[in-house]
């Protein structure tokens, strides 16, 4: 990604961000800075995420409009709910959180050179997960590792951040999984930052940036 329509504040060693909704036409909130735990708490809540290539400045988005899962949304067709009533796949959740992130980054994606997952980044989310600021949900099949996910949790909102399947709806399993898991929690939507055709499957949609931040900080659906 890239934005060249306007100056983008760069951070200092200040735990600030310019507001999300001072982001550029492609999301591009600020550049710079550092992926300290404090650094990406603040970011998810207010509604920022970090995304850059491998030994490149770190850039912030918050894109607009928003990719989103309201759980009460989620759509499981009959096929992949066959699938799962038959037990083939095994759910956990933070079983192997560095695993998953893991497999993420190394997953080849289409469209895409090398992985924006870098060393350094599953690091900072490897601290986050063990403040228990970030989970992961695993899919296994006979005890091997298929798929599964990983994102942050604001406590209200579950910011998705990857995932990954070494067969086929093993990814689609985990996420199931996770939108049921929270939507029995009570929590007001999932974040799924982007738009793909996947996402939009499962029944994710996309909204204003202004609406989702406002559910982001108000905890609840408006």
């Amino acid at each position: 990604m890239s934005d060249t329509r306007r100056p983008i504040p760069f951070l200092t060693d200040a735990l600030v961000f310019p507001p999300a909704e001072t982001a550029g036409g492609e999301g591009l909130v600020a550049a710079g800075g550092d992926l300290r735990p404090d650094r990406l708490r603040l970011a998810y809540r207010s509604g920022i995420f970090p995304w850059f290539n491998e030994d490149a400045l770190i850039l912030w988005w918050s894109p607009d409009p928003r990719m989103v899962l309201f759980p009460g949304e989620l759509r499981v067709s009959k096929s992949m709910r066959r699938l799962l009533n038959s037990g083939v796949f095994q759910v956990t959740k933070n079983r192997d959180f560095e695993a998953v992130i893991r497999a993420c980054a190394a997953v080849p994606r289409p469209g895409q050179e090398g992985t924006w997952i870098t060393e350094g980044m599953i690091a900072a989310y490897l601290e986050l997960h063990r403040s228990g600021d970030a989970v992961s949900y695993e899919v296994w099949e006979n005890d091997r590792l298929v798929g599964g996910l990983y994102g942050v949790d604001l406590g209200h909102v579950f910011c998705g951040e990857s995932m990954f399947a070494h067969v086929s709806n093993a990814s689609k399993a985990g996420f199931i999984h996770m939108v049921q898991d929270v939507e029995a929690a009570g929590y007001a939507m999932v974040d799924c930052q982007v738009y793909t055709p996947h996402l939009e499957s499962l029944g994710a949609r996309e909204i204003p940036r202004s609406e989702f931040l406002q559910i982001l900080r108000q905890g609840a659906v408006s």
